[in-house]
């Protein structure tokens, strides 16, 4: 089972589970995520974020201000985005990978999967939380269809895996069909609300 730490005391999810964090934008949305996050490397779990909005080196920086010294931590990031910025002389590290943009939906799989198996089968970590921000990031480059696709694969491997999932959205910046189409490939929904003195509530599916 897996427990989402102060966000959500009472919440209990079974491995395999995958959410979608929903919410106006600086709301806190990623900050949750994190922290959701940094509860499981601080059990001795894997931790892996596949980024499309920001840097990997500001990613690691963050999570560094939720765990000391994660340096051979089993915390891996998925970087979508320096490469996309012109970057190209970076390679990967034992906690960085690179996909060449948001759109390099099979190069994104690749490195998630390569991370999975080192954490669940060298490790032998049979917990693992992955987190993927943005949806809205990636549907600003490619058609829901193909985010569509591309979800319910990538959320299929999380199930997989015995994982947890957590996935973020902007939800103004979709219509109602958009966001209702993406919610089918969920187990359930955390929404932020917009006044951060509003606890997060967990609806399951």
């Amino acid at each position: 089972m897996y427990d989402l730490a102060d966000v959500l005391p009472d919440a209990e999810l079974d491995p395999g589970t995958n959410l979608l964090i929903t919410g106006p934008p600086m709301a806190g949305k990623r900050r949750l995520a994190l922290d959701i996050l940094a509860h499981g490397t601080e059990q001795e779990q894997g931790s892996i974020v596949v980024t499309t909005k920001d840097g990997g080196d500001k990613i690691l920086d963050e999570y560094a201000k939720r765990i000391e010294d994660i340096d051979g931590l089993p915390v891996g990031v998925v970087d979508c985005v320096t490469k996309q910025r012109g970057v190209s002389n970076v390679e990967d590290s034992p906690q960085l990978k690179y996909a060449s943009s948001p759109v390099d939906m099979t190069g994104i799989g690749i490195k998630l999967s390569e991370f999975l198996q080192e954490f669940y089968e060298r490790r032998g970590l049979a917990q693992n939380r992955v987190l993927l921000h943005s949806v809205s990031t990636l549907l600003m480059y490619s058609d829901l269809q193909t985010v569509f696709r591309f979800l319910h694969v990538f959320t299929g491997r999380v199930q997989s895996a015995d994982a947890l999932g957590l996935y973020v959205i902007d939800s103004t910046a979709h219509d109602d069909q958009t966001m209702n189409t993406l919610k089918q490939l969920f187990d359930g929904v955390i929404e932020v609300g917009e006044d951060e003195a509003d606890a997060p509530t967990l609806k399951i599916a």
